[in-house]
């Protein structure tokens, strides 16, 4: 596996993980106690591991010489909640699957 996609993998997993604490924050903002402190906290944070997550995945085309569809697709699967972490497990399991029929 190159570094290119080990990073594109751990950016993928962080991006979905700070798209939860951002939405949690969201919830306390305008549903519990009207509190900025989550949105203010996980809202750079977020905003810092979509752009790296962004540079990870031309990255990881370059590297992995992934199609011009399938680069688009791990571009715009920053956007909606929780689609990276879909994203990254369906780039390793194609992944698997070519290495797995070169092998046979």
């Amino acid at each position: 596996m190159s570094a290119a996609l080990r990073w594109f993998r751990i950016a993928a997993i962080a991006e979905g993980i700070s798209w939860a604490g951002l939405l949690v924050g969201m919830f306390f903002k305008y549903v519990v106690v009207e509190n900025e402190i989550g949105v203010q906290i996980f809202g750079p944070i977020h905003g810092g591991i979509f752009l790296v997550y962004l540079v990870t995945v031309l990255a990881a085309w370059r590297s992995e010489r992934w199609s011009f569809t399938t680069t688009i697709l791990g571009l715009a699967s920053a956007i909606p909640p929780f689609m990276t972490v879909w994203f990254e497990r369906r780039v390793l399991r194609e992944r698997n699957l070519t290495l797995s029929a070169q092998q046979a």
